[in-house]
């Protein structure tokens, strides 16, 4: 099951995914994130009359999931973020740090 989380500065996705040792391939993460960005560039692009705009970073972060408890972590807070946007460090008028975001940061490091 996925979980999913869509913002203005930010898109959020939990999945379970396998991975090969010999580049990207049909259905692995990196062709599904490339789907995905392809897909929604043509459509945002398509209702806002801005033909060929960028519209995602280039690259994004991944990370593999170590831990029993790292997966409900994770799915609380993609599920939270949203009404905790005025934390968050790309709002415009963001008065410190998210400490749901930094908690976990530190469960994340703690599983490597």
């Amino acid at each position: 099951m996925a979980n999913l989380n869509v913002m203005s500065s930010l898109s959020q996705i939990l999945v379970g995914a396998s991975h090969t040792p010999y580049g990207p391939a049909p259905g692995s993460l990196e062709a599904v994130v490339g789907s995905f960005k392809s897909a929604t560039t043509k459509l945002i692009n398509q209702q806002s009359d801005t033909p060929d705009s960028r519209v995602w970073q280039r690259n994004y972060y991944e990370h593999i999931i170590r831990s029993e408890r790292a997966p409900d972590a994770i799915r609380k807070y993609i599920c939270d973020n949203p009404v905790r946007w005025e934390l968050d460090r790309y709002h415009p008028d963001a008065t410190g740090l998210d400490p749901q975001a930094v908690a976990l940061w530190q469960l994340l490091k703690a599983d490597v």
